[in-house]
């Protein structure tokens, strides 16, 4: 095999490996049940820095107030209904008037959040996370995000696929030697 036929097989494999992990990313992004979790979501601050950074992409598991404990990692609504997630560890649990409450606080922060979390306010504890590929996902989710991992793609597929066609058309018409 010559040089350049050993480059070209070592960048195909290089690519299906690559397209091969984004698939197991989107397909953990987009359906988070494959992972074990019922939600997923972007980091977008660094307040649990350094456990967990912005641009990460958490995984979130429903779990029950009752079995939330200190040290859990928590997702939750601050204001009920406006769909701005946080996310920060469980320093202190607080029952009051037969309420249970979480005391948070990210891990870079230096003080404990001002107000505590209801129970209902809860989404559920963070099970894994996966570094960095929130930045991709979030600017795939953009115009020039969608045109350069969809349309791009696609095409170099139908351009590739022509070439493909044409070199197979003219070795059919050229004569025997």
């Amino acid at each position: 095999m010559t040089m350049l036929g050993k480059a070209k097989r070592a960048l195909t494999v290089a690519l299906a490996v690559f397209l091969v992990a984004a698939a197991l990313v989107t397909a953990v992004v987009a359906v988070p049940q494959v992972a074990g979790g019922d939600d997923s979501f972007v980091v977008v601050s660094g307040s649990m820095s350094p456990t967990i950074e912005a641009g990460d992409i958490v995984v979130v598991d429903e779990a029950s107030p009752s079995d939330i404990e200190e040290g859990d990692i928590i997702t939750f609504d601050r204001t009920p209904g406006d769909d701005k997630r946080t996310m920060h560890r469980v320093v202190g649990v607080v029952s009051q008037n037969d309420r249970r409450y979480f005391r948070t606080k990210g891990d870079a922060n230096e003080e404990a959040d001002p107000q505590l979390v209801p129970a209902d306010a809860v989404i559920g504890t963070v099970r894994f996370s996966i570094p960095y590929v929130g930045w991709a996902y979030s600017f795939a989710s953009t115009d020039t995000g969608t045109l350069l991992f969809v349309a791009v793609p696609g095409v170099l597929l139908a351009a590739s696929e022509l070439w493909a066609l044409i070199a197979a058309a003219r070795a059919t018409n050229e004569p025997d030697r």
